[in-house]
C-alpha cells in the first residue's frame, strides 16, 4: 500500500536568515533613520518596534519581503495586534506557525474524503496526516488537489512510499 505524510514546516536557519537580512537593510534604509526600528526573532516569534504605524507597515513589508526571498511562505505568518511601547513607539508580534492544528486536518481530511479518489484514505498523527491508497495515481492526484485547494497553511508532501 503505497503512502505519503502532510505537513507544515519551516526552516528556522532560513526565518532567521530573512530577519538578520532585514535588520541590516532597515539599518541602511534613509527612510527608518532616527526611528528605533528593531526587529527581533525568539524561536519563530518575530517582534517589530519602531516609531509609528505607517513605519510599522513598512518593516513588515520589508520583513516580509526577505522571507518570500527566502523561500519562506507567508500563509504560516500569523501578525497579532499592534500594541502602544515605551517611548512613543509601537510594537506588533508575529508568529509563524508550524504543524497542522487540529482544525486545520479536520479541514484537510474532509476535503480528502470529498475530492479524492476512491480507495484513498487519511488519518491525522500528530501533526502530520498520513494518507494511503493502493494506487501511486490516486495519491499524486491527491497532492495535486491539495496544492490547488486554499487550507491557510502551507504544506509539504514527505515520505512518499510505494
Amino acid at each position: 500500500m503505497a503512502s505519503f505524510d502532510v505537513v507544515s514546516e519551516v526552516d528556522r536557519q532560513e526565518v532567521r536568515n530573512a530577519v538578520d537580512q532585514a535588520q541590516r537593510e532597515i539599518s541602511n534604509r534613509y527612510d527608518f533613520k532616527n526611528t528605533n526600528s528593531t526587529i527581533e526573532l525568539n524561536e519563530l516569534t518575530i517582534t517589530m518596534n519602531t516609531a509609528s504605524e505607517d513605519r510599522l507597515n513598512a518593516l513588515r513589508t520589508v520583513v516580509e519581503e526577505k522571507l518570500v526571498k527566502r523561500g519562506v511562505s507567508l500563509k504560516g505568518v500569523e501578525y497579532g495586534d499592534v500594541q502602544e511601547a515605551s517611548h512613543d513607539t509601537v510594537r506588533q508580534v508575529a508568529t509563524i506557525a508550524v504543524g497542522i492544528s487540529s482544525d486545520k486536518a479536520k479541514t484537510i481530511n474532509k476535503l480528502i474524503k470529498e475530492k479524492a479518489p476512491k480507495g484513498v484514505s487519511s488519518q491525522n498523527q500528530g501533526d502530520t496526516i498520513r494518507v494511503n491508497s493502493k494506487k501511486r495515481d490516486a495519491l499524486q492526484e491527491v497532492i495535486a488537489m491539495l496544492k490547488a485547494e486554499d487550507v491557510g497553511i502551507p504544506l509539504q508532501f514527505e515520505n512518499f512510499r510505494n
